[in-house]
């Protein structure tokens, strides 16, 4: 069997951990590792959430007009366009990155990739956006188009219900003419540089 090579270290400048398994590393440890780690995220966290779009811009689609690549950057588009804001952009454009590889939970995807770096506002329509567009699929089977309304009277209802309609389920017009990746990538990076909030007990909610 070949000798395999360790990975190679992000920044020249940095220490490999000599031990492997998690229970022998000391503090010492532990504190190089969540150092190099926070050096790590702010040079890479944005553009491994970037890869996870990317990945599907040449797919093919399964009966849509667009592929889900297309669709995401349709409903960033509509929302900048509207003149929202950057975090609002940001969101439409990561709403359905899990669409295709997590379809039954990819709210709770999109809320968990952001939730600690957006608004209530935004982690609550991302969890539960895929809920609300039951709406617009009245003849879809074994759908309750009405199932959104035990939420009515929450305070992110109407933000959702909006984002839904406005951005979400119309966003799949193959005519639509979209701004590139490229405008939408410092709006990632400034979103993914904010200070992030710990959302752990609030995924663990029914709301």
């Amino acid at each position: 069997m070949p000798e395999l090579s360790r990975s190679p270290l992000a920044d020249p400048g940095w220490q490999y951990l000599e031990k492997i398994a998690l229970e022998d590393l000391s503090r010492d440890d532990w504190d190089l590792l969540e150092g190099q780690r926070q050096v790590y995220l702010a040079r890479h966290q944005a553009e491994q959430a970037l890869r996870l779009l990317t990945a599907s811009e040449h797919d093919p689609c399964f009966g849509y007009q667009v592929n889900n690549y297309r669709h995401s950057l349709q409903s960033a588009t509509m929302v900048l366009r509207d003149g929202l804001s950057e975090e609002d952009v940001v969101v439409a454009l990561l709403h359905d990155v899990g669409f295709i590889a997590c379809p039954m939970l990819h709210g709770d995807f999109a809320a968990t990739l952001l939730g600690a770096y957006v608004s209530d506002r935004n982690h609550w329509m991302l969890r539960h956006h895929a809920t609300f567009q039951n709406l617009h699929s009245p003849n879809m089977p074994g759908v309750n188009q009405h199932e959104r309304e035990r939420w009515r009277g929450h305070e992110h209802f109407d933000w959702t219900a909006e984002f839904v309609a406005r951005y979400d389920q119309a966003a799949a017009d193959p005519a639509y003419p979209c701004e590139p990746l490229q405008t939408f990538i410092p709006m990632v990076k400034s979103i993914f540089s904010r200070k992030p909030q710990d959302r752990r007990s609030i995924n663990k909610e029914n709301p």
